[in-house]
């Protein structure tokens, strides 16, 4: 984890991403991709650095995405030091954010607080089994 490079404006975590070898994150004015990025230019209108720092909750861009929204909703409640923290455990004891390709463990999610949950915990919760299952 180079946790210097910590989370995007987005959510997503550089810290963890298997690009950051060759990408200084898009805090940097080297983003490769600025020129697209919905969020990093909206965050920068609006003078933030990050969408969890923004009082607004859209789901616009990125945000679209459940792994970037929970990371962004995760910090606007915790806060940003914590979302480091226990994605840096998770790493440590076998979560991953990429596997092969872009997919990865967090990406399993399409509901908010189980998907705020497993960052916490880095374990998936077992659902109560419905009647008639």
């Amino acid at each position: 984890m180079r946790r210097e490079l910590g989370i995007a404006r987005c959510g997503l975590a550089c810290c963890l991403c298997s690009d950051n070898t060759r990408c200084n994150g898009c805090q940097s004015d080297e983003c490769q991709d600025k020129e697209w990025c919905e969020n990093r230019k909206c965050s920068i209108e609006k003078g933030i650095s990050n969408c969890f720092l923004c009082e607004n909750q859209c789901r616009k861009g990125m945000l679209s995405k459940m792994k970037p929204y929970g990371f962004t909703m995760f910090a606007k409640r915790f806060g940003l030091e914590a979302l480091l923290d226990f994605l840096e455990r998770n790493e440590k004891n076998g979560v991953a954010y990429h596997r092969e390709g872009i997919h990865g463990d967090y990406d399993e999610f399409d509901d908010l607080e189980e998907l705020i949950e497993f960052i916490k915990n880095g374990k998936r919760m077992k659902r109560q089994r419905q009647r008639g299952d």
